[in-house]
């Protein structure tokens, strides 16, 4: 028997399946994201095995330390930004991540935000519950047609791919793609056309989508120059991770019309945001949402339990991340 720490309350499905096998799940009892310092208390409490954590917690060596006989840190998420990898790598710890499960899902949410920002569907809650709407009108909350416009994806992997597939297939879009290499599978099941730089995609498009993973060479890959080279019409969608947008730059191209609209679910300094961006009508915004179903997160909760189980039993991790 192993045991296991998990540091914030998951979907049962994961932990069941660590149980099953015979391990020992220790669950934070913290209603909230653990400080560094909880974090680390708490697995220096008892001599733990596994590691299961979350995308808001910052793994460094300072909490390696604090569960030495720890073989396995699975990251309950795709990205893995909030985790050391050099110092892992070190010494010798798996880390493993949740590919794959959350792709359709995170498509989903990121098309949800295009087609409410484009047809004004928050903004449009909102007059409504304000008690605002007295009768139709031919030129009340005016939106913008999605059909027969141009979709610019920034990362073309699983989940950009996906949101190509649903823009050509549902509503007759054009796609224009930049990734550091060319993806034939979106070419072909789409007619997606390859750019040769950001640049490119941002002139181009009437909806811009970002699904890049965070690194230091894409952090602040929307700047301010960059969003001075979209359309006035256009909009910027963003389901990836938060620092990737300036959002103070975003705010300030917001408020001066340099571009139309923003729909974001994450955020560059989560949860809080950049000062007026709340204020805007022409914004849509989710909690970091994109993956938040409940086949999605329980399904996210057994791929990290999988991995754990795995590794416990002297196997590799079906999804360890490769350093």
């Amino acid at each position: 028997m192993a045991l296991v720490y998990v540091t914030r309350k998951i979907p049962d499905a994961g932990i069941e399946m660590l149980k099953k096998v015979g391990h020992a799940v220790d669950v934070s009892l913290k209603d909230g994201v653990l400080t560094k310092a909880e974090l680390v208390a708490a697995l220096s409490e008892k001599e733990y095995d596994a590691v299961l954590c979350l995308l808001t917690d910052k793994i460094d060596g300072e909490v390696f330390d604090a569960a030495p006989k720890a073989k396995i840190f699975a990251n309950y998420a795709v990205g893995f930004d909030n985790i050391d990898i050099p110092e892992a790598k070190k010494r010798g710890i798996i880390i493993s991540n949740t590919p794959e499960v959350l792709t359709n899902t995170v498509a989903e949410h990121t098309f949800a935000l295009l087609l409410s920002i484009a047809h004004r569907i928050a903004e449009g809650d909102r007059f409504t519950r304000a008690g605002k709407y007295i009768g139709w009108a031919p030129l009340l909350l005016l939106g913008t047609d999605v059909s027969g416009k141009t979709l610019g994806l920034l990362g073309a992997g699983r989940i950009g791919s996906r949101v190509a597939y649903h823009a050509v297939k549902s509503f007759d879009m054009q796609v224009v793609y930049y990734d550091i290499k060319q993806n034939e599978y979106i070419e072909k099941e789409t007619g997606a056309e390859y750019r040769a730089s950001v640049e490119e995609v941002l002139k181009e498009a009437d909806f811009v989508s970002i699904h890049v993973p965070l690194l230091p060479a894409t952090r602040h890959l929307i700047n301010k120059e960059r969003l001075a080279l979209m359309k006035p019409s256009a909009y910027l969608i963003n389901s990836s991770r938060g620092p990737v947008v300036d959002e103070v730059a975003l705010v300030e191209a917001l408020k001066k019309g340099s571009i139309k609209g923003a729909a974001l679910d994450v955020f560059e300094n989560e949860p809080k945001t950049a000062p007026g961006l709340t204020e805007l009508d022409n914004v849509v915004l989710t909690p970091h949402l994109a993956s938040a179903t409940e086949e999605t997160r329980a399904k996210m909760a057994e791929v990290a339990a999988e991995n754990i189980i795995a590794v416990l039993s002297g196997k590799e991790a079906p999804n360890a991340v490769r350093f």
